[in-house]
C-alpha cells in the first residue's frame, strides 16, 4: 500500500498513476470526496483509491508520497506521525529546492527522497483533476530511486534518476520563478508570455536566479533561460501555473519556496536579486491580503 498526502493537482495525479501501476493507494485528505477522477483529453475515468480523512484511519507504510503545497508541509505532521517509521520512505513531490529541510522536522526516522515534478495538472474540484500535459518526475540516483521506479511501473508517469539532482532542481526552480508569480499577479494564464514586456521581465528574473544557482553549484546558464522562455512561448491560453490555480481557489501561495528560495540563496552568496525581491514583495502582499479576506469571510 502507498499513502499519498495531499489531494491537490499533483497529489491526485500521482495517486492516479500509482493506481494505474497496480498499487493499493490511500489518499490522505482534508476535504473529503467520494471518488478520484482524472480527466485527460476530455475523457474522464475513476481511479480505485481509498480516501482517508483522519490520521487515525491509517497506519505505518513503506512508502508515503508527500504532495501538499510546500507552504503546507507542516500540516502533514499528524499524518506522518501515523504513516512514517524507520522503514518508510517519504517521496517529497513539491516545488522548490529545499525538500529535505522542509520535511526533516516532521519525518521522524523515515528516509526522505526529494522529487522534481513536471506535471501540468489542475484540480477543478475536490476529487477531479484535469491533466494538461507532461508526466515526468526526477529523483536523485540512489537505491530508493530504483524502488520508486518500480512503484510507478506500468503507469504513464516517466520517472528518471538524476546524477546531478542539484542542477535539475534549480532548472525546475527557474522554470517556476517567472511563470508562477507573473500568472498569479496578472490573473492570466501562460499566454501572458506572448507579450514582449512580460517576456523581458521574465528573462531578467531568470538571469538573476541563474547567477545565484551557479553559486549554489548548479550547472545552469543562459541557454537554460532561453529554454524556459521558449517553453513559455509555446504555451496556449489553456495552461496555467500552480500559483495561479491557488489564487483562483483562494489558497495560500508558495512564493516563499520559489522566489524566496532564490532570495535566501542570494543572501548566502551576497548576490543582489532586486527584481526577484520586488516580485516577492508584491506576491507576499497579495497573499497576505487574500488570507485576511478569507479569514474575514469565514469568521
Amino acid at each position: 500500500m502507498v499513502a499519498v498526502i495531499g489531494a491537490g493537482g499533483i497529489g491526485s495525479y500521482l495517486a492516479a498513476m500509482l493506481a494505474d501501476a497496480g498499487q493499493d493507494v490511500t489518499m490522505c485528505v482534508r476535504t473529503p470526496f467520494e471518488t478520484l477522477e482524472l480527466e485527460v483529453d476530455g475523457e474522464t475515468r475513476t481511479l480505485p483509491v481509498t480516501i482517508a480523512t483522519e490520521p487515525e484511519a491509517v497506519a505505518e507504510e513503506d512508502w508515503v508520497v508527500l504532495a501538499t503545497k510546500a507552504q503546507d508541509t507542516a500540516s502533514a505532521k499528524a499524518w506522518l506521525d501515523r504513516l512514517a517509521g524507520a522503514n518508510t520512505t517519504i517521496l517529497v513531490a513539491q516545488n522548490g529546492i529545499e525538500h529535505e529541510e522542509r520535511v526533516a522536522p516532521i519525518a521522524g526516522k523515515a528516509r526522505i527522497l526529494p522529487a522534481i515534478v513536471y506535471i501540468a495538472v489542475e484540480r477543478t474540484e475536490p476529487g477531479h483533476v484535469v491533466h494538461h500535459g507532461s508526466s515526468r518526475m526526477i529523483v536523485p540516483e540512489c537505491r530508493k530511486a530504483a524502488e520508486a521506479e518500480t512503484l510507478f511501473a506500468g503507469s504513464a508517469l516517466e520517472l528518471t534518476r538524476s546524477g546531478d539532482f542539484r542542477t535539475d532542481a534549480w532548472k525546475k526552480l527557474i522554470a517556476n520563478i517567472a511563470a508562477n508569480p507573473i500568472t498569479a499577479l496578472t490573473m492570466r494564464r501562460l499566454d501572458v508570455f506572448h507579450e514582449k514586456q512580460v517576456v523581458d521581465l521574465a528573462r531578467s528574473l531568470l538571469r538573476e536566479a541563474v547567477l545565484v544557482g551557479r553559486c549554489e553549484g548548479a550547472e545552469i546558464g543562459e541557454a537554460d533561460v532561453e529554454q524556459v522562455l521558449s517553453v513559455y512561448d509555446g504555451m496556449t491560453g489553456e495552461g496555467g501555473s500552480s500559483m495561479l490555480y491557488d489564487r483562483l481557489s483562494g489558497r495560500s501561495l508558495e512564493h516563499d519556496h520559489l522566489t524566496g528560495a532564490v532570495l535566501r540563496a542570494g543572501e548566502r552568496h551576497s548576490i543582489a536579486t532586486p527584481l526577484n525581491t520586488a516580485i516577492y514583495a508584491l506576491v507576499d502582499a497579495l497573499d497576505r491580503s487574500s488570507l485576511r479576506r478569507s479569514e474575514a469571510e469565514h469568521g
